[in-house]
């Protein structure tokens, strides 16, 4: 980890002026503008289209109920160079939470292109801003994971191009075009290593990030409910449908809230102790919030017992039918330490899906 001899007075408060944010319309990122307008940061919501009401009303909903925040909506657009320049002038930090992650049919060389290639369009941006300290990313967990034996732990240390053996020969720049996974984690990878010599090299500004793994909780409109995101996925459990994201609907769930997500972005702008290359996996906090498809699918039986039927994992006489890998191991134990993240309960952190999900008129 890199500090610059004043990296101190990189930390902001939302006296330091706006804080843009792209991909403001996600699911993550609509709940990072809430987080700012919430502690009354001026926020530069960017967007591809403001004139898409399904992907800006609760955007300006927000708005229109802040307390202490202000929002603007600027339009701009990942492809085109330049298109940041207004959002970022004099900003103190930009979050950049935009990218293709596939759920929109994205091809895997879009998917590399829009969380690696074009993000240099995002950086130069930023830089030319006038007024930055802090470059926050929203990297992955998949850019740590990586083939380890059962139980491992991972932590901010692990890369997803260590263990290369383990791959067996899938580690390759040959198979970004291809393999929608490995795209996306050599893309957020090297993004980070990217964006951390930026900073160094300039010394004007530090650049973190945050790898969030299985991401769920409310969502804020119908349109955060992504084919084959975590919450989608959940909401489909809830209708009664077999997990299939997995073999089987076999996985070792390793989650964290979307709202302690959002949160921890603004922290590590905020943070005295964060400084340049500083990344922070966000994960459970202890073993609680880790469970195989079987036991959440229990943990929801729990919870609504309304529900007749509520899907997961391939079962036979109350039994999954093959056991699962242990595995990702991970906990946000560093973004506690260092952030001082306070995450919600998992069982409150599914109730507030459910309840979003009816509001919405998703179950």
């Amino acid at each position: 980890m890199s500090r610059s001899s004043d990296y101190r007075t990189s930390a902001i408060s939302a006296a330091d002026g706006p804080v843009a944010v792209t991909g403001a319309s996600g699911y993550i990122g609509s709940w990072i503008v809430r987080d700012l307008l919430e502690q009354g940061y001026q926020v530069r919501a960017c967007v591809r289209d403001v004139n898409n009401s399904g992907k800006v009303d609760h955007l300006l909903a927000m708005h229109k109920q802040a307390q202490a925040g202000s929002l603007e909506l600027y339009e701009a657009d990942l492809y085109v160079k330049g298109s940041y320049d207004a959002a970022f002038k004099q900003c103190s930090a930009v979050i950049h939470a935009g990218a293709a992650v596939g759920y929109n049919s994205e091809s895997p060389q879009q998917v590399y292109d829009g969380c690696f290639t074009e993000v240099g369009h995002v950086l130069e941006s930023a830089m030319n801003s006038g007024a930055l300290k802090r470059f926050v990313f929203t990297s992955s967990f998949a850019a740590v994971g990586h083939p380890r034996p059962k139980g491992y732990v991972f932590t901010e240390k692990d890369w997803c191009g260590d263990n290369e053996d383990g791959h067996r020969g899938g580690w390759s720049d040959d198979n970004i075009a291809v393999n929608r996974d490995i795209a996306y984690a050599k893309a957020k990878a090297r993004t980070e290593k990217m964006i951390y010599a930026a900073a160094a090299a300039s010394g004007r500004f530090d650049a973190i990030a945050i790898l969030p793994l299985h991401v769920v909780g409310p969502l804020l409109c119908a349109n955060h409910d992504q084919g084959w995101s975590w919450q989608n996925c959940i909401k489909f459990m809830l209708r009664g449908k077999p997990y299939i994201k997995s073999k089987g609907g076999r996985m070792l769930w390793n989650m964290v809230d979307v709202r302690d997500t959002a949160r921890a972005h603004r922290l590590a702008a905020e943070s005295t102790l964060a400084a340049n290359e500083s990344r922070y996996i966000l994960s459970a906090m202890d073993r609680s919030g880790e469970m195989f498809t079987h036991q959440l699918q229990a943990k929801l039986g729990q919870l609504f017992p309304e529900i007749a039927n509520i899907g997961g994992e391939e079962m036979l006489s109350g039994q999954p039918v093959q056991p699962t890998h242990d595995g990702p191991r991970s906990y946000a134990l560093l973004a506690k330490q260092e952030l001082g993240l306070q995450s919600y309960r998992l069982e409150d952190t599914l109730l507030a899906t459910h309840e979003s999900d009816v509001q919405l008129g998703l179950l």
